[in-house]
């Protein structure tokens, strides 16, 4: 199943911000910060990668039952996948 871009705008912001968040961890790593600090950060961006893939899996969903002619199996194994 193909995704229109459009439909897929907010999950695309949202890896960038994750993008910027891995590229600080690394920085916070470097710089010897905080264990606890460091690890607070993985897991916000851990998070919103979640979030975005299942805003993925959630866009193709709809996408199925509105065309009626979607994998919904193969749908639920990649949300599975997740979990």
């Amino acid at each position: 199943m193909q995704l229109s871009p459009e439909e897929l705008d907010g999950v695309v912001k949202r890896l960038q911000r994750a993008q910027g968040q891995i590229g600080g961890i690394i920085r916070m790593i470097q710089e010897g910060r905080d264990c606890q600090d460091v690890v607070t950060q993985i897991a916000a961006v851990s998070k919103a990668i979640d979030r975005a893939g299942f805003a993925v899996i959630a866009t193709g969903l709809k996408e199925c039952v509105t065309d009626g002619d979607g994998d919904t199996a193969q749908m639920e194994r990649l949300f599975l996948s997740l979990a």
